[in-house]
Order: structure tokens, then C-alpha cells, then sequence
């Protein structure tokens, strides 16, 4: 992803399904904040991006193929997009249990 002229690795499906939550908030011409960990071989810490729809943003995908997307993982991006942390970048596992406890009222499987 690059966003501002600064480039951001994410693994390709991961990738995927952050560009769909963020094109639904910059469709709504909407500004919010993306954050995420550094992996540990990136230096640690963490990362929050103030992402404004004035701001170009392009996402390159190494592979031709789209991966599939997992309805629970965008609908936990997309209401943590939404919330006053902003859209918090989970893994896959994570987005599922958050979306189980967060989006639709199910308790979790832990």
C-alpha cells in the first residue's frame, strides 16, 4: 500500500481485504485512522496513518489472482473503521472473534 508517497508491506490477502474497508470509508469521503503492530523483523512498535479521501492511496498486489475474501474479516475492519480507534488491522483469527462479539452477537468460540 501506498499512501502519501510511503510505501507499507501487508501480506497480500491481508492486503485485500484492507483495501475494501478503506475504499467503503474514502467512498463516503470519509477520513480515519489505519493502525497496525510492526512485525518484530520491522522493528516493532506501532503504526497509526491518518488516511483522508484528499490524500492518493494505491494498493500493488504481487499475485494476479484476488485472494478470497472472508465476509467476517471485512466486517470487523469495516466497524473497527468506524470506531473512534479507527481501523485497527487484525489478523484473520483476531477479526473473527471480534466480529463474533462485535458485529453480531454471538459470544465467541475461544
Amino acid at each position: 500500500m501506498t499512501y502519501g508517497g510511503t510505501e507499507y508491506e501487508f501480506d497480500e490477502r491481508v492486503l485485500a481485504h484492507v483495501k475494501v474497508a478503506v475504499a467503503a470509508k474514502l467512498r463516503r469521503q470519509e477520513s480515519f485512522f489505519v493502525n497496525w503492530t510492526k512485525d518484530s523483523r520491522d522493528g516493532s512498535g506501532r503504526v497509526s496513518l491518518w488516511v483522508s479521501p484528499y490524500v492518493p492511496i494505491s494498493f500493488r498486489f504481487l499475485g494476479s489472482r484476488s485472494p478470497e475474501l472472508n465476509p467476517r474479516w471485512l466486517r470487523a475492519l469495516t466497524h473497527l473503521s468506524g470506531s473512534s480507534r479507527g481501523l485497527t488491522i487484525l489478523s484473520e483469527k483476531e477479526a473473527e472473534r471480534y466480529a463474533e462479539r462485535h458485529c453480531f452477537g454471538v459470544p465467541a468460540k475461544d
